[in-house]
């Protein structure tokens, strides 16, 4: 018999799962090249979503559900509210580029959006290693089918088998790790893990085997270095919106699903993972702004800052480990918290600058080539403004959110007095330094390189014109008063880690 309470702690994925539905099907009887009944549906579907996981966020209440498999608490729930606005704010900002270019014949882009939105949301309320996984391939199932959503276009498909390809191979690392950590503790809950690892009756070496192999296809899902190889080619070669959907609210799933396996459940290994990420966060930041030098192409080398950014959050996930490998709260709460404000200010920094990229493109032409934004403030002010304010935020820049983000990672490694940290944290400030080479080039390219062409003033509907107007702002606004936004990070992981 499954009580109220396991029902309550599913309420958004039923409502995802049954409004998918709907809408698939009401896209049977809307044959219009806009597909305007979807459009709205979804819009509407993810607004009650958002609102919906925002109230249950602010009860402040922890819904365990199904025997512990599913856990809603404040942290999943405004990770749940993030994601939801975020795939919103991508079907706002792609419309009229899936429309020109034909990916609208059917209703899928907006029913696999969906889905790949119930499977972010299972894998940031999963408590047991079936549903991480199970959340996992629904996530990538619809990435594989959404990235080559575009049939006739050979870039996309091709983009398509490559991310398939490397998907499945770090779906097989997760789960071997995850098969012999329950080989080793005889059980699949997260918590239930946490336990028999506090034992001591079980071999270290078998546990170290096993956490390999989860922390390889973690650094899969974050792109971290050396798992990065399918990043520069999927986000080159997908359509551009579709670039946005796996690069936006899926590293929100990436940084829960961290946090669930290493956190709640393997934190008594934490001297080991801990060094894992910080080798991982090394090369990330290294290789991520070194190889985005030498791009040419925006896409490809927003990817390469990708990998870089990733790696910051990565050092906010090893700071919350004392000397000692004990998990002590001021360390956790200062430590994942700063994570967590990273990756979501990250994504609200990528949905404004691919939001750019997509209002620059036009049928026949993708506008996602550096030299493609020469002159763009003489054509519209207000855009070169909103991608300056991107591609500072970026870089670190005061006043902008990007630098409170990248200080509060850094404060969090200093704080911990652990030399080999404050070390990380300056070979972070150098890197960030590197990378605000290749920010400051498209800035320059954007103010001061003449027009290649006389396209003339940019139009967009007033709905995205408005929307990517917020979305600019927010980086200054949360930048100067950033406040809340942290002290709901840090109220989320507090009561994570207090449950």
């Amino acid at each position: 018999m499954i009580d109220r309470f396991s029902w309550m702690a599913v309420y958004p994925e039923i409502m995802l799962l049954v409004m998918a539905c709907v809408i698939a099907l009401a896209d049977l009887l809307d044959q219009g090249r806009r597909r305007t009944a979807a459009h709205a549906l979804s819009i509407l579907t993810l607004l009650a979503l958002a609102g919906l996981t925002a109230y249950y966020a602010q009860t402040g209440q922890t819904v365990y559900g199904f025997g512990g498999m599913v856990v809603s608490d404040s942290m999943a729930n405004w990770l749940k509210c993030f994601a939801a606005l975020a795939v919103l704010v991508t079907f706002v900002y792609g419309r009229g580029y899936v429309v020109e270019r034909g990916m609208l014949r059917g209703g899928e882009w907006y029913v696999l959006g969906l889905l790949s939105l119930l499977g972010i949301n299972v894998i940031i309320s999963a408590s047991n290693f079936l549903l991480v996984y199970l959340g996992l391939e629904c996530l990538t199932l619809a990435g594989y089918a959404l990235v080559a959503l575009r049939r006739d276009h050979v870039v996309s498909v091709e983009a398509s088998m490559k991310y398939f390809v490397l998907g499945a191979m770090a779906s097989g690392f997760l789960l071997y790790g995850m098969s012999m950590l329950y080989g080793a503790t005889g059980t699949l809950d997260i918590a239930g893990v946490a336990k028999a690892v506090a034992s001591g009756q079980i071999k270290h070496q078998v546990l170290v085997f096993g956490l390999v192999f989860v922390v390889a296809g973690l650094a899969f899902k974050f792109g971290a270095v050396p798992f990065h190889m399918w990043i520069p080619d999927v986000y080159q070669g997908a359509p551009t919106a579709v670039t946005l959907m796996i690069g936006g609210a899926p590293k929100l799933a990436a940084f829960a699903m961290a946090i669930r396996l290493l956190v709640e459940g393997l934190w008594l290994l934490a001297i080991e993972w801990q060094q894992m990420l910080a080798l991982l966060a090394i090369a990330s930041l290294l290789i991520g702004n070194l190889a985005a030098i030498a791009q040419t192409n925006l896409k490809r080398m927003l990817a390469y800052s990708t990998i870089a950014q990733m790696g910051f959050v990565l050092l906010g996930l090893i700071a919350g480990v004392a000397n000692n490998g004990a998990l002590t709260a001021v360390n956790a709460y200062n430590a994942y918290s700063s994570a967590m404000f990273y990756v979501v200010t990250y994504v609200l920094t990528t949905l404004a600058s691919f939001g750019v990229i997509l209002l620059l493109a036009r049928e026949g032409f993708e506008s996602e080539e550096i030299a493609d934004f020469a002159g763009l403030n003489q054509r519209s002010p207000l855009y070169a403004g909103v991608m300056t304010i991107c591609l500072f935020s970026l870089a670190g820049l005061p006043p902008l959110v990007g630098f409170q983000a990248k200080l509060s990672v850094l404060q969090s490694l200093v704080n911990t007095g652990q030399t080999a940290h404050i070390a990380l944290a300056v070979f972070a400030v150098l890197m960030s330094l590197i990378g605000a080479f290749y920010y400051l080039r498209v800035i320059k390219v954007m103010y001061f390189d003449d027009m290649v062409d006389a396209a003339g003033p940019i139009s967009a509907p007033p709905g995205m014109r408005a929307l990517l107007s917020v979305n600019g702002a927010l980086l200054l606004v949360l930048g100067i008063v950033p406040g809340a936004l942290m002290t709901l990070c840090a109220s989320a992981i507090q009561q994570m880690l207090a449950t």
